[in-house]
């Protein structure tokens, strides 16, 4: 199931372990790396990077927020295609994953694109029900609507994986 979470999310590590001072003095490829692991577009992580040092990371999430609105559509583009997701627990119910395949096929052919949700805020049981009833809701937007949440939603995931990323010791 395409679907991402806020911070950590299994199956996409973030790298590390970096603290800010670490990751405002690591090489150029290396900070680039682990900020594409953060937003997968190459443009918005080589920004980052070359924008080092940070004073704090509040810093570098306003920076992150200000390249992620500088995007090209093809920019974003290239970091929907770098989501992947852990999808369902392998123990849920057969009819979650029915209901939540049949949903994300819905919103992947009205939208050409996976659907993209930060969970922050709830709990690992809530996220089945977070998401359908987000991608339930966000069918209802015209492209255009969905195309400013989709991007909102993407640099509220950044911001997790960032402050994941520079919090590891």
């Amino acid at each position: 199931m395409p679907v991402q979470s806020c911070g950590s999310v299994p199956g996409r590590a973030v790298s590390g372990p970096f603290d800010l001072p670490r990751f405002n003095a690591a090489p150029a490829t290396e900070a680039e790396a682990a900020l594409l692991e953060c937003y997968g577009s190459r443009r918005w992580a080589k920004r980052l990077a070359d924008h080092r040092p940070y004073p704090d990371v509040d810093a570098l999430l306003a920076a992150a927020d200000e390249a992620g609105y500088d995007l090209s559509p093809a920019d974003r583009a290239e970091a929907l295609a770098a989501e992947v997701s852990p999808g369902l627990h392998p123990d849920a119910p057969h009819s979650a994953h029915l209901a939540l395949a049949a949903a994300h096929a819905a919103y992947e052919c009205r939208f050409g694109h996976v659907f993209v949700i930060c969970l922050d805020g709830f709990g690992p049981a809530e996220h089945p029900d977070q998401v359908l009833a987000g991608i339930r809701a966000r069918l209802a937007h015209d492209p255009e609507q969905e195309r400013v949440v989709t991007a909102d939603e993407m640099r509220r995931l950044a911001r997790g994986r960032i402050i994941e990323l520079v919090s590891s010791q």
